[in-house]
C-alpha cells in the first residue's frame, strides 16, 4: 500500500498548518494552506490536505461555487443523491451554487486538492462512519 503521504507533504504547495479553524466540520485531521487571500478578490484559493480516512461534513456553497483540483493521493467526492466519485491527481470537480456535497481522503490514502471557493459555506451533518465505510476502494 502506498499511502501517498510523501506526495502530499512534498507537493508543489505547502502542506499548511493543522486545520483547527474548521476542525469541527471534519472527521479526522486535515491541513490548510491559504494560497490566495486578497480582500479585493471574492474567491479564496487554498491547498487542503487530508490524512487517510479524513473527510469534511456535507456542506453547500451559498451564492457561489467551489472548484476542486486534485493534486496528490486518492480521495472521494460525492454530491447528495449521486454515487461517490474517486479522485486522483489531475481530476477536476466543479460544485455549483448550493449543491450539497462532501470530499475527503480514502481510508488508506492521504489526499490533497486545491479548493477555489466563492460564496458562504453552509456546514451540515457529518458523513457517518457507516456511509463512509461502505465506499469501495
Amino acid at each position: 500500500m502506498n499511502d501517498h503521504k510523501s506526495d502530499v507533504q512534498d507537493g508543489i504547495f505547502a502542506l499548511g498548518e493543522k486545520n483547527t479553524a474548521y476542525q469541527k466540520y471534519f472527521k479526522g485531521q486535515s491541513y490548510l494552506q491559504s494560497l490566495v487571500s486578497d480582500p479585493n478578490i471574492n474567491v479564496s484559493v487554498s491547498n487542503v490536505s487530508f490524512e487517510p480516512g479524513c473527510r469534511n461534513n456535507w456542506h453547500q456553497h451559498i451564492g457561489g461555487f467551489q472548484i476542486l483540483l486534485a493534486t496528490a493521493g486518492v480521495g472521494w467526492y460525492q454530491e447528495e443523491g449521486k454515487a461517490p466519485r474517486k479522485l486522483r491527481p489531475g481530476d477536476v470537480v466543479v460544485v455549483h451554487d448550493s449543491v450539497k456535497h462532501w470530499h475527503g481522503a480514502t481510508k488508506d490514502s492521504w489526499f490533497a486538492h486545491i479548493a477555489i471557493t466563492a460564496g458562504t459555506p453552509k456546514w451540515l451533518e457529518p458523513v457517518t462512519d457507516e456511509e463512509y465505510q461502505k465506499l469501495e476502494d
